[in-house]
Order: C-alpha cells, then sequence, then structure tokens
C-alpha cells in the first residue's frame, strides 16, 4: 500500500510540473491603412509580427520611440517584446493608423 501511495504521489508531482511555457508570435496585419487587430496582448519575450499588405510603407512607433519599426510593403518585420505595460502606437507615415499593445511579464518556467 505504501509503495502505491508513494507512486501515486511521484505521479501527481510530475503530471503537475509541466515544461516552460514557450515564447509565441502575435500576427499584426496592415491593410488598408488599418492594423488588425488594433489591440493585442503578448508577455515580454514574444515576437510581434507586422504583415503589411499594402502597396506602401508603414512603421509601428510607439511615442516613447521604446521601438520605431519600419515595414515596408509586401513585407512581414518581427519585434521581440522585451518590457512589460502597456503601450500605444502608430504610423509615422499615417498617424491615424493606431494600435495597443499589453506586454505581460515573461512566462514562469
Amino acid at each position: 500500500m505504501r509503495r502505491r501511495t508513494f507512486l501515486l504521489a511521484v505521479a501527481g508531482l510530475w503530471g503537475c510540473s509541466s515544461a516552460p511555457a514557450r515564447a509565441k508570435i502575435v500576427q499584426v496585419t496592415i491593410d488598408q491603412l488599418v492594423f488588425a487587430p488594433a489591440e493585442i496582448v503578448v508577455r515580454v519575450g514574444d515576437t510581434i509580427e507586422w504583415v503589411n499588405k499594402d502597396v506602401v510603407d508603414h512603421t509601428a512607433t510607439t511615442q516613447s520611440k521604446e521601438w520605431d519599426v519600419v515595414i515596408p510593403a509586401g513585407k512581414t518585420v518581427p519585434l521581440v517584446v522585451k518590457t512589460p505595460g502597456g503601450v500605444a502606437y502608430y504610423c509615422r507615415y499615417h498617424p491615424t493608423m493606431t494600435g495597443r499593445v499589453v506586454v505581460e511579464p515573461r512566462y514562469r518556467a
């Protein structure tokens, strides 16, 4: 009986132990002068990929200049997120284009 209890306890601990969560890639599509989705939630270490389907260049620029990503027409540009918090961004070339990123803390191992 003790052996069975021990094995069940070990199996329970093993089952609760999960592999570290992996960073993910979140895509934001730019089409007809719009960021979609307009708001995303990511974690530190995740990658945002801006996919520009327009025929003109765009940027994803924060007011604080924490990042300023140039996204050429027809291209995809990645950015690895490094700082937690919420941040609004816009296109320097088309200031009415806006989006928001909420960055949560890093995944726990």
